[in-house]
């Protein structure tokens, strides 16, 4: 019991394998200690007997743990070559005392490789506490008894000053006779907005004084007497500052609840106007209690919910899809954050943009919170976070880790013990916590609410570039394009007669579909795909193979996240070359969207979400269904009658295209392997 501290001495390296052309390499040593990294060498260039001599000083709280030791070969501006890893059990090492230690380096994928060895210098002894060091508990005690009386006393403040008080919904229309900041007479304008800490910011319409965004989002009002939204218009300018095109503001106060107000904003500091749709709706369910008060142990409030969401009241507030209950428990062996071997934990419960706290139980690694949440469900496709910190008086939270858990994969009751995992969801961190989750939900609401756009967050990481995600983004669009130009060798082989029957084959079933060939027989072979692996499914013949490729590259893209950083920092490369890195990183993003569109298809015919699966058979149904019975020309007719008069019936209607929306549901391959969607057939 008690922390330890771990001396390492990193010698030297001996025969390590050669992973250049040259027949040499260029190796680094990373220390890694209950999945995060604790220290890294320097790189000895074009050596296999590299010589380091670097210390390393790790506190250890659970000498059980071993530390994972992993060599890898530099390459420029490409992804680093693994060389080998090997294991230092802690237990074997005898306390207060210097030891040698040569360890053989392994590649799980070739044990009988010899990759070469490392050789250290340990001493593992206990920490003893200095004189500063307890100081700095006493003080820090002192602060969390405080903190502690603080927290009873304020448990029930901090529980209001979270829960909000209604929704304000904003749709951004339009802005009129902007004014021209660029020397082409024109703008790039979108507009931020913010309500207290909530923000939000609208997508650039490029060359254009008049823009059409046609965007909807929703706050949270947590003042019964309304607040003031701030919103600034801007011009986007690559390379430099974007210049302020005006601004305005927005008093809720002023505006009646439960009616949407139509409103035409005249921007000050500036030229033009914005165009407005807002609403104020009384507040939704979202509540915060303890494990005693339960609503769905109360028969008469159990009964009240199911009702709520009973195919009877199925087109009844279609924004209502359902209901989300959370017990946050208790966590168990966290990561210590403080320099006393303890931590201050908490935690953050977050559904899209829905956000809300436990209090803090100090000085604790198996804290216990023992709160109930509960959300409105408005997207049943949306992924649960829970994310625990270390609160710090004098500085920003420390992450202590996060799970993440889409709501269909959910089964209800059952409490469950979450690994918690890094910031990324690419590997485990250190810790458990306990959770017991319930959902209920409308699945005709759902489904319509499927083909509507996806809510956005408003808080969401910039973009930045990353050679490891450019690279992980263009192998996964290599994959997709690979699939189609297979596809396209395989009936060229059939044209060349390579294998004579199966071109016979091929040539009668050509023959046969072009001569009875139904534009309804479209979406009926898309249907008999997915039925025929809904069977493979079923049969227990499923070949879909787990996605290994891709989990190697999240885990190097990982590995390299931090030192990309400190690269970047020193070199000033992104200060330098702004505008280059702005087109890197949109190349970045076209790959990954192009990617994910093609991984989003695939999945939704191999069942990685059984509810889109069925969503989908119903689909193809009714449109095999409509166009056997119903001639081309009529559905054409209809389709371009609703196109043209869409904006007559409805002037401020958010343009959206339900296919797409469909699959943005769809979890890509990452999404897969980061987040672990289960497959659970209903």
């Amino acid at each position: 019991p008690g922390m330890y501290q771990l001396d390492v001495t990193l010698r030297r390296g001996q025969n390590l394998a050669a992973r250049d052309r040259g027949g040499t390499s260029d190796p680094y040593v990373k220390f890694k200690l209950g999945g995060k990294e604790v220290f890294r060498s320097k790189t000895i260039h074009k050596n296999l007997n590299p010589v380091w001599e670097e210390k390393a000083c790790i506190l250890i709280d659970n000498p059980r743990e071993p530390l994972y030791i992993k060599v890898f070969d530099y390459d420029f501006g490409l992804q680093d070559d693994f060389i080998g890893s090997a294991f230092l059990d802690l237990t074997s090492l005898e306390l207060n005392r210097q030891t040698d230690v040569t360890l053989s380096l392994k590649d799980p994928r070739y044990p009988d490789h010899d990759l070469g060895s490392i050789l250290l210098s340990v001493l593992l002894a206990p920490r003893e506490e200095q004189r500063e060091v307890t100081m700095l508990m006493r003080k820090s005690w002192k602060r969390s008894s405080k903190f502690q009386t603080q927290s009873l006393r304020l448990s029930d403040l901090h529980r209001k000053s979270q829960l909000w008080r209604g929704i304000v919904s904003v749709t951004l229309i339009e802005g009129r006779e902007l004014k021209a900041m660029d020397a082409n007479g024109l703008s790039d304008p979108y507009v931020k907005f913010r309500l207290g800490h909530q923000k939000y910011k609208s997508k650039i319409v490029p060359k254009t004084l008049n823009p059409q965004w046609r965007e909807q989002f929703d706050f949270h009002l947590y003042e019964e007497r309304g607040g003031i939204i701030d919103i600034t218009v801007w011009d986007k300018d690559v390379g430099k500052k974007d210049d302020f095109i005006g601004r305005c503001q927005v008093d809720l106060s002023t505006l009646s609840r439960e009616q949407t107000h139509k409103l035409e904003m005249p921007l000050e500091e500036g030229e033009g106007y914005l165009v407005l749709l807002v609403a104020l709706t009384a507040s939704a369910a979202v509540t915060i209690s303890d494990l005693s008060v339960n609503s769905l142990e109360d028969q008469k409030e159990r009964e009240e919910i199911l009702k709520r969401y009973s195919p009877m009241m199925m087109f009844h507030d279609m924004k209502d899809v359902g209901f989300l209950q959370v017990k946050v428990i208790r966590a168990e062996a966290l990561m210590a954050a403080d320099v006393t071997g303890k931590s201050d934990p908490f935690c953050v419960v977050e559904l899209n943009n829905d956000r809300l706290l436990t209090h803090t139980v100090y000085k604790n690694l198996n804290p216990e919170w023992n709160k109930i949440f509960t959300f409105n469900i408005k997207d049943i496709h949306s992924v649960l976070e829970v994310t625990v910190y270390d609160e710090d008086r004098d500085r920003s939270a420390d992450f202590l880790g996060k799970v993440a858990i889409p709501l269909l994969s959910i089964q209800n009751g059952e409490q469950k013990a979450y690994v918690l995992k890094n910031k990324q969801l690419t590997g485990p961190t250190k810790g458990v916590i306990y959770l017991e989750i319930d959902v209920i939900f409308n699945a005709v609401k759902a489904s319509i609410r499927t083909l509507m756009p996806k809510e956005q967050k408003y808080i969401e990481e910039e973009d930045r570039l990353s050679k490891q995600l450019l690279l992980r983004n263009f192998i996964r669009m290599k994959r997709c394009i690979m699939v189609l130009i297979n596809a396209a060798c395989y009936i060229s082989s059939c044209f060349d007669w390579d294998s004579p029957p199966r071109s016979l084959a091929a040539f009668l079933l050509f023959l046969f579909a072009v001569w009875n060939f139904e534009l309804y027989m479209i979406p009926l072979a898309l249907l008999l795909l997915l039925a025929w692996n809904y069977f493979l499914i079923v049969s227990g013949k499923d070949n879909r193979q787990h996605d290994t490729v891709v989990e190697d590259m999240l885990e190097d893209e990982e590995e390299e996240d931090d030192r990309d950083d400190k690269e970047s920092e020193k070199k000033g490369f992104m200060t330098r070359l702004y505008a280059i890195q702005e087109v890197c990183v949109t190349v970045q993003n076209i790959l990954d969207e192009v990617a994910s569109f093609g991984e989003r298809i695939k999945n939704t015919f191999n069942w990685t979400v059984p509810f889109l699966s069925w969503l989908a058979i119903v689909a193809l149904s009714v449109f095999t269904i409509i166009l056997y019975f119903i001639p081309l020309r009529y559905i054409v007719l209809v389709w371009g009658i609703n196109k043209f008069t869409k904006k007559l019936r409805s002037p401020y209607a958010i343009d959206n295209n339900e296919l797409l929306d469909f699959l943005s549901r769809v979890p890509s391959d990452v999404q897969v392997v980061c987040i672990l969607f289960k497959v659970s057939l209903w």
